[in-house]
């Protein structure tokens, strides 16, 4: 495999910005800023935040592969799992937004019942999509869903789940003022007001950061050459081994776990016929 060709194809560190996943979870690492942001884009209080996790495994996936989440903290009363998520020449049916969001929250539920907890004990939890375009091209600033009765609106079913999209493409004026801010910083890298100034301050320290320069080369060269080991002899015996483990450790049918795992709809009746 050709090095210089996996370089040229890497952003360079010095130009990461917020809305980069590596850049997002290095700053996010600051307790109060990232408690900040999360009271902005949720316009609610949000409590102390204990440890803040970035790039959070959860490992139910064969061969070790884990499943990532960018900025995985708590407070007293709840979950939050921050995503930064950019279309990266990605069309957005591919990127699969809600069924991703209902597998990280059965990953979430899975590794708290698995430390010997309960249902009951089951936390609240907010799954937050942040994105640099419109994620549902319905023109609203962001799309909170929380699950309710079909046959009677005023009937919430209270499992403590909330999963937001926010748009941070909107240019709308009727948000919060501090929103339109932190909005714009995100697309565009404009400081508008004092929160996107330490955001901003975040990264340009973080840029200097020779460790974390290291970090992200050698996480952007293994992700390269993972992908090419997908072209490679094997990747059959591996995707069918992945379905299995999904399908044995989550509870999921083939098809669930063909769909987390973002097979297309032909590969999808190829390895049902294999399992």
């Amino acid at each position: 495999m050709n090095g210089n060709k996996i370089v040229r194809s890497i952003k360079p560190y010095e130009k990461l910005e917020f809305r980069d996943d590596f850049m997002f979870g290095k700053v996010m690492q600051d307790k109060e800023l990232c408690h900040d942001v999360l009271e902005c884009m949720l316009q609610e209080s949000v409590g102390n935040l204990q440890e803040i996790e970035t790039q959070k495994e959860f490992r139910y996936i064969y061969d070790g592969k884990p499943i990532r989440m960018d900025v995985y903290t708590k407070d007293n009363e709840s979950v939050f799992d921050a995503e930064m998520q950019n279309l990266n020449k990605k069309t957005l049916k591919s990127l699969e937004l809600p069924r991703r969001t209902r597998f990280y929250q059965s990953s979430i539920d899975t590794d708290h019942l698995n430390k010997g907890n309960t249902y009951d004990t089951l936390p609240d939890s907010k799954i937050l999509f942040i994105c640099t375009f419109d994620p549902f091209q319905r023109g609203l600033y962001k799309y909170t869903f929380s699950l309710k009765c079909e046959e009677e609106d005023s009937i919430r079913l209270d499992d403590g789940t909330t999963r937001v999209f926010f748009n941070c493409g909107y240019t709308g004026k009727d948000i919060p003022e501090e929103m339109i801010d932190l909005y714009s910083y995100i697309v565009t890298g404009t400081v508008g007001n004092d929160l996107t100034r330490r955001i901003h301050n975040g990264v340009l320290s973080a840029r200097k950061r020779e460790d974390w320069r290291s970090a992200y080369m050698k996480e952007m060269v293994l992700l390269m050459d993972a992908k090419q080991e997908g072209r490679e002899e094997g990747r059959e015996d591996t995707i069918i081994g992945n379905i299995r483990e999904l399908m044995k450790n989550m509870k999921w049918t083939a098809e669930q776990a063909m769909k987390a795992l973002g097979l297309s709809e032909e590969d999808q009746a190829k390895y049902i016929s294999m399992l």
